[in-house]
């Protein structure tokens, strides 16, 4: 299906009924990464799997910001009256979730996998890897990662959603920027598991699926 949203077309797919559980994916990804996942999450939510702008099917652009992404979410939500949201947000997802959710009732629950505030929370080596990747190809996805996003922790501290906040032990995100997250939104649990790495335990993962239920169950 296709949502008419901010001059463009977002693609998504609905999966169960139930609480709306709304899940965005990473850079150069798109919703099929979530595919095993939510067939374990849509027993219990309405699932909507969603492809951000030029990613998928949804329509390409030739620039791409965070915070143009955030609002096609924002317009998507008050388009299909979505309430009591739960959000999930892999990477640029995250980043995604991170401006969504501030100032945002529609969202009462929030979790954000692999997230980063600058392009200098991301390890070294993979920072000289989008780099070059970026000047070699010139593709909008691969600059958006080397001038942004650009979140403070005052933004943060807007959140008023149930948060979690999860990384791997071995992930691409500098572990004290996972943890700057945590500590900048009221209320939030940081989580970094054990022998994961950045997409580990998400990408074609019922792992992610698992987590995200038992924890939605404890926050009610």
């Amino acid at each position: 299906m296709f949502a008419k949203v901010n001059g463009i077309s977002l693609y998504y797919e609905e999966m169960g009924t139930g609480r709306p559980l709304l899940m965005v994916h990473g850079n150069g990804e798109d919703h099929t990464i979530f595919l095993e996942a939510a067939e374990v999450l849509s027993r219990e939510y309405c699932v909507i799997l969603i492809d951000s702008r030029s990613h998928g099917k949804s329509t390409g652009t030739a620039e791409l910001h965070y915070q143009d992404m955030a609002d096609d979410l924002s317009a998507f939500l008050i388009q299909k009256d979505l309430r009591d949201v739960i959000f999930y947000g892999f990477s640029d997802g995250g980043i995604i979730g991170l401006l969504l959710a501030q100032h945002n009732d529609r969202i009462t629950d929030l979790v954000v996998s692999g997230a980063n505030l600058t392009p200098e929370g991301v390890i070294q080596p993979a920072r000289s890897l989008i780099c070059f990747s970026a000047w070699a190809t010139r593709d909008p996805k691969m600059i958006l990662m080397t001038k942004e996003p650009q979140i403070s922790t005052s933004e943060l501290s807007c959140i008023s959603a149930r948060t979690l906040v999860l990384a791997g032990d071995h992930d691409l995100v500098c572990i004290n920027e996972t943890t700057q997250i945590a500590q900048s939104i009221p209320g939030a649990e940081l989580r970094l598991l054990q022998g994961e790495d950045h997409g580990s335990y998400i990408v074609h993962s019922r792992k992610i699926a698992w987590i995200l239920s038992a924890w939605l169950k404890q926050s009610v």
